[in-house]
């Protein structure tokens, strides 16, 4: 069987009752926008389930401070997440917020923690995957490093695009060799809201389930640090991002962080506000 034979019987695939379901995803509500209530391990899942569909368009956003805040302040951004199949909670306000909001045991469910994870689950099922985004030396370090530790694992497409935006032949062109290779996982690393925007355009288009993965690929391929287990935990991962790159980050994390308590706040005053009524 050819390797396009092979990703088309994938994605023919008789699905489990899991995947048989509606795509019906608990959620709870986070400065006012959904996010998915899932562990972990049931968003791999479902995405792995997503990607088994022949149905093109399923997209998942990975969702932090600044998504959700650009979310809040754009009406047409907020569509994008709304359309989207899976919105996870990569920061832990998010995480904290969600558990406090009834469901105690949220899971962190991070894009750099998503990219191993998939790929390994990809591995086993057969599942092709392809790779969008960073550069080129990005993508190469990252197919060392997946050859060595997920042998199996199906690599049918890696392309760096240009950092401009793609002109519609450019753009089609771009479209057509992704589903030409057959892929069920779409792995998009493009940068927020870029990719977001670009998997929301194309969704009608695409074959493959997109995933927006951020920077997870150059600290996958090792060429950026990834914060200490204690900064993640507490909440402070955003901090050493800064220490890295200040002067590209310090307006964002500084504005985006105070807007996203003032939403916060604001939605605590209203439900207090709603209890006196």
């Amino acid at each position: 069987m050819t390797l396009m034979e092979h990703a088309a019987a994938y994605r023919d695939r008789e699905r489990s009752d899991l995947h048989a379901e509606p795509r019906v995803v608990p959620s709870l509500p986070v400065i006012g926008i959904d996010v998915s209530a899932l562990s972990f391990d049931e968003h791999v899942e479902r995405i792995v389930g997503l990607a088994r569909s022949s149905s093109p368009g399923g997209f998942v956003c990975v969702a932090n401070v600044h998504m959700l805040v650009e979310a809040r302040r754009r009406p047409e951004f907020r569509e994008i997440l709304e359309a989207a199949d899976l919105v996870t909670p990569d920061g832990m306000p998010l995480v904290w917020l969600m558990r406090r909001g009834g469901n105690p045991a949220q899971e962190r469910v991070a894009g750099m923690d998503l990219l191993p994870a998939i790929c390994d689950r990809a591995a086993v099922e057969g599942a092709p995957v392809f790779f969008l985004g960073a550069t080129q030396e990005v993508l190469d370090r990252m197919r060392q490093r997946l050859q060595r530790e997920v042998p199996q694992l199906k690599i049918v497409g890696m392309l760096a695009p240009p950092f401009r935006p793609l002109s519609s032949v450019e753009n089609r062109a771009l479209v057509d060799a992704i589903n030409r290779s057959g892929a069920g996982i779409l792995l998009v690393a493009l940068g927020c809201p870029k990719q977001e925007e670009w998997m929301y355009r194309n969704r009608d288009q695409i074959q493959p389930v997109m995933v927006g993965l951020g920077a997870a690929f150059g600290v996958y391929a090792g060429l950026q640090r990834r914060a200490p287990g204690a900064m993640q935990r507490s909440g402070l991962e955003w901090l050493f991002r800064l220490s890295q790159e200040p002067g590209r980050l310090w307006k964002r994390y500084l504005v985006t962080n105070l807007r996203f308590l003032a939403y916060v706040l604001r939605g605590r005053e209203k439900s207090l506000l709603e209890v006196f009524d």
